[in-house]
């Protein structure tokens, strides 16, 4: 299953780390990613993929709500097929 996520938050060393790990840890991959600085804000949009028979979205986002606490940020992952639907006019 492929989905989309974002990260956003102020900037501070360790983000990228702090969210590959976690998802390195659900065997999520990472095919593609964008990060920018805007001001002091950091943004990340990434584009992973997982096999949803081992790990579901829910769980993924649990484990991203522990990388938000951590790390003071807002992360939010989101099916491929639902972003495609929504952005597509």
């Amino acid at each position: 299953m492929f989905a989309i996520m974002t990260v956003t938050g102020v900037d501070h060393t360790g983000i990228i780390a702090a969210v590959s790990t976690a998802l390195a840890e659900l065997d999520v991959n990472i095919h593609n990613v964008s990060q920018t600085l805007m001001g002091e804000y950091f943004t990340m949009i990434l584009h992973v993929a997982f096999d949803e028979k081992a790990v579901d979205m829910g769980t993924i986002q649990e484990k991203m709500t522990e990388v938000e606490k951590q790390e003071k940020l807002v992360i939010r992952i989101q099916s491929q097929a639902i972003f495609d639907a929504m952005n597509i006019i």
